[in-house]
């Protein structure tokens, strides 16, 4: 019998199910700065989808921000650490963000997670259903950034410098002559697609 695979890189299990890596499926709680980051780019309007919530303590304040929050976390002992009863607004879901369909009418996406394998995967998942942006740590490993989820520049119109692939989530310097780096250019990340990285998955 065929076991069914997911996206590129699911460990698929015997029962056909995909599973995450230790690694991955960890969670943690992040710093307030990193929350504040977060609320401070989501509006009254937006419909968010927390990719990853844990135990819903970043879902539950952005639903006093959002017109609407639906909070995916796979771990059900992980979600029943959240208070309960929860806001109105707060849609809580224990499912595989990998598999589960995009909802109708999500406009942003939060995706906190440094060590995130599947940036790719999401990405392709979150443009097909229409959101517009991706609030997430997962690109650069680093700080919050918001991400404009419509097509950017070709990484072949790239002549010099920093670049971070809005498709696969890439992040490089695309080499040059030497002479021609100044401070400026070495202040600048350009947004792109099409990169060596999307190549490669």
């Amino acid at each position: 019998m065929a076991v069914p695979h997911g996206p590129p890189g699911l460990i698929p299990e015997a029962t056909g199910a995909a599973v995450l890596d230790p690694w991955e499926a960890a969670w943690a709680p992040y710093d307030e700065a990193t929350y504040q980051a977060v609320l401070a780019a989501i509006g009254p309007e937006d419909v968010v989808l927390d990719i990853g919530a844990g135990d819903l303590r970043l879902a539950r304040r952005m639903a006093a921000v959002a017109r609407r929050v639906i909070a995916w976390e796979r771990r059900p002992e992980i979600l029943a650490l959240a208070p309960k009863p929860l806001p109105a607004n707060l849609e809580m879901i224990c499912t595989d963000a990998r598999l589960e369909p995009i909802p109708a009418g999500v406009t942003v996406a939060v995706l906190l997670m440094r060590h995130c394998r599947h940036y790719r995967h999401y990405v392709a998942r979150l443009r097909a259903a229409g959101c517009q942006r991706l609030i997430t740590n997962a690109r650069w490993h680093l700080d919050v950034e918001v991400i404009d989820l419509s097509p950017a520049m070709p990484w072949t119109a790239l002549t010099m410098g920093w670049y971070a692939c809005r498709r696969c989530g890439a992040v490089g310097f695309a080499e040059t002559d030497p002479t021609r780096i100044t401070a400026e250019t070495l202040a600048v990340v350009q947004d792109v697609e099409g990169c060596p990285g999307c190549a490669d998955g």
